[in-house]
């Protein structure tokens, strides 16, 4: 059941359902979100905790309305004027049924008012395999050729070792609740690097919150966050930097590392960016943070997408038509490593560049002379 679950529902309302939980070892918990079609009625959230965790469940869970201005749940008193003139009843409580397998989680509810729904909602494709098809760009030449040719600035990239789809550290490991995230680990991060950063982050400050996301991402914690690079050739670097030489001389000729380019400017002019990273509605936006004790974030000309999307390519293709197609995957031969790491030394794009201090020379220097 943990995990990002998004679909419809349908009852007495009607909309779009997001549903965050993690698996707390002897249960799940977590958190919905009903998004009312109809926009002149408020939307709901919900907090879901199982007893047990078993493949079906009942559960009472407590319901709150969500404050149209900031998304966050609320007290009714809180809002009702914004409603002023409509007979509007909030529900405070609903008799939860839930089953779910590795496929589907199914929620049926009543609540403390009569009013009724239902949601089926189909589990993610995130640990699948791509369904993007490669650009015709087999060689190294080939997309040095391809990348000279692109708007700059227009598009940002982004380099996996593995062909793997779009998804970030945060969903990778399995946990769904970003609320509990945010209320729990952030600010307990926040106490310990408080002491280790001459700067002290101010997490009511939307810029500083997503700096400070965007450092202990680097530093290798989890987060909701997905670097890019506005350079193609440093987003090369970091398909590769992970291959070793040994392994590259032994890859098959349909091992492949992987970029993305992605069309920043057509998406940011189509869709709303989000800054505030508490929005749980559905959206994949560009951050560009603040390099606030962040070394690496100017060399590596780098900037973050936030995203509340477990399965963040099919969200993108979903918004695909036959003007527009903003992502695009690129799959380089692996048995090239060693050529394209010798080119990308001679443009200065080096760990020791990369990654300022003691480890980014160190990891330079040890590529440099040994075979590895």
């Amino acid at each position: 059941m943990n995990g990002y679950w998004v679909g419809s529902y349908s009852g007495t309302n009607s909309g779009r359902m997001v549903v965050e939980i993690d698996d707390r070892g002897d249960h799940f918990e977590g958190s919905a979100y009903a998004y009312d079609s109809n926009a002149s009625l408020p939307s709901t959230f919900a907090i879901i905790k199982t007893i047990g965790k078993p493949n079906r469940a009942q559960f009472k869970a407590p319901l709150f309305p969500l404050d149209p201005r900031t998304r966050e749940p609320t007290e009714w008193q809180h809002i009702a004027h914004l409603y002023a003139g409509q007979s509007i009843t909030v529900p405070k409580e609903a008799e939860v049924e839930c089953e779910w397998d590795n496929q589907h989680l199914s929620l049926t509810w009543t609540t403390d008012i009569g009013t009724s729904g239902s949601a089926d909602l189909p589990k993610g494709q995130a640990g699948q395999p791509s369904t993007y098809t490669p650009l015709p760009i087999n060689t190294w030449q080939d997309f040095r050729e391809y990348v000279a040719q692109l708007d700059d600035h227009r598009y940002i990239f982004r380099g996996q070792t593995t062909p793997l789809r779009l998804r970030t550290p945060f969903h990778r490991t399995g946990r769904g609740d970003m609320r509990r995230y945010l209320a729990e680990d952030i600010p307990t991060l926040h106490r310990h690097l408080s002491a280790r950063t001459r700067h002290v982050f101010d997490l009511t400050n939307p810029m500083e919150t997503a700096a400070f996301f965007h450092l202990v991402q680097h530093h290798g914690y989890p987060t909701p966050l997905l670097d890019w690079t506005y350079s193609p050739f440093i987003a090369a670097y970091f398909a590769y930097h992970r291959v070793k030489s040994s392994e590259a001389a032994n890859a098959s000729y349909d091992q492949k590392v992987r970029i993305f380019v992605f069309d920043k400017i057509q998406w940011c002019a189509t869709f709303q960016q989000i800054l505030n990273l508490s929005a749980r509605w559905e959206h994949f936006s560009i951050l560009e943070p603040l390099a606030i004790g962040n070394e690496r974030l100017i060399p590596q000309q780098a900037l973050s997408s936030f995203t509340t999307v477990d399965d963040i390519e099919t969200y993108i293709a979903s918004t695909d038509n036959r003007e527009k197609r903003y992502l695009q995957i690129i799959d380089l031969p692996m048995r090239q490593r060693d050529h394209v790491v010798r080119e990308l030394r001679l443009m200065g794009i080096t760990a020791g560049s990369l990654f300022p201090g003691l480890d980014g020379a160190c990891e330079e220097l040890k590529d440099r002379f040994f075979r590895l």
